[in-house]
């Protein structure tokens, strides 16, 4: 998951050209096969297999540098790739932005076009005194305009969804899945069958996490097969949630598993039920308000892959008493 490609005054978000070029020859020059991500989706719905090294290309918010940097990179080797756009942006003519004629130009060779929200906004914020059921219809519009923008001027649009700021909690979850999208958020991690689809997790690329080393782990990255994860939810005012896992069998060396918190490192792995395959795992000192991850890995028995589980934790500050 990309946003800025060469453009150093948003380092978090950006990518330096010649990390991004190095990351293309990597994916070529080791065989991976560069999937349409509508393709990888329904083959997720269908249950059908997917390629071992299957990879999708998706990039958040149709910057302009999408158009002068990736998209020549990208067509001239003929790969399929996705954007999720916030439309407003777009249809105000803002110049970071592309223009509609430069995505029609771009899906004449194989680019995608998927729904990223009209405005971008933290959905999940309730206004206040706004009720569940005026949040509800607020961003239902919101979602349904961004998609008939797209579909207007761009003849169609897959039912693709990217949150705004990678942030949902459950009941934006089900709205989504209620109108009808697959979800993406932007928690690290591979797609596999039982992979949630309200959302499907992403690797997010960006100047201090794009070398090549870490693309090659990732790029080859399984997806941990979790069966439950409790509390589903991200959104939390616990300074120090705890996670619990449920996971199915694989060849995963659970012996290696290592987790870790956002800026604290290792934590220790708590074995509820080793037959079972039950583990928590909680934090070591409070998260910070915000955005933070659990991110979970264990190796394959394949050389060089590693099984990878991302939870996101979107902490909040407890009400004052």
């Amino acid at each position: 998951m990309y946003h800025h490609f060469g453009e150093p005054d948003h380092p978090s978000t950006n990518i330096r050209l010649d990390q991004f070029e190095a990351q293309l020859d990597h994916l070529q020059q080791a065989g991976y096969q560069i999937l349409p991500l509508e393709d990888i989706v329904a083959a997720l719905q269908a249950g059908q297999p997917l390629p071992t090294r299957a990879v999708a290309i998706t990039i958040d918010d149709a910057y302009r540098s999408v158009y002068t940097q990736a998209y020549p990179r990208l067509r001239a080797r003929g790969w399929p790739f996705t954007v999720f756009v916030a439309t407003e942006p777009v249809d105000r003519g803002l110049p970071a932005f592309m223009t509609w004629d430069q995505m029609r130009e771009m899906q004449r060779f194989g680019a995608r076009f998927a729904n990223h929200s009209r405005r971008h906004d933290f959905l999940i914020r309730r206004r206040p005194g706004e009720t569940e059921a005026q949040w509800s219809d607020r961003v239902r519009a919101d979602l349904m305009h961004a998609q008939q923008r797209l579909e207007t001027e761009l003849g169609s649009a897959p039912r693709l969804f990217a949150y705004p700021y990678g942030e949902y909690d459950t009941a934006l979850a089900a709205l989504v899945r209620k109108l009808g999208f697959v979800a993406f958020g932007q928690q690290s991690g591979a797609v596999g069958p039982g992979s949630d689809l309200r959302a499907l997790p992403r690797f997010p690329m960006a100047e201090a996490f794009a070398d090549l080393e870490q693309f090659r782990i990732k790029a080859a990255a399984l997806p941990l097969p979790v069966i439950e994860v409790t509390p589903w939810d991200p959104v939390t005012e616990t300074p120090r949630p705890r996670m619990l896992l449920r996971l199915d069998a694989s060849d995963a060396r659970l012996d290696q598993l290592a987790c870790y918190a956002s800026g604290q490192g290792r934590l220790p792995v708590q074995w509820l039920d080793r037959e079972a395959l039950y583990l928590a795992v909680q934090a070591l000192r409070p998260l910070p308000i915000g955005r933070s991850r659990y991110n979970c890995t264990a190796p394959s028995a394949q050389p060089g892959r590693f099984y990878w589980f991302s939870h996101l934790w979107i902490r909040r500050p407890a009400p004052s008493q």
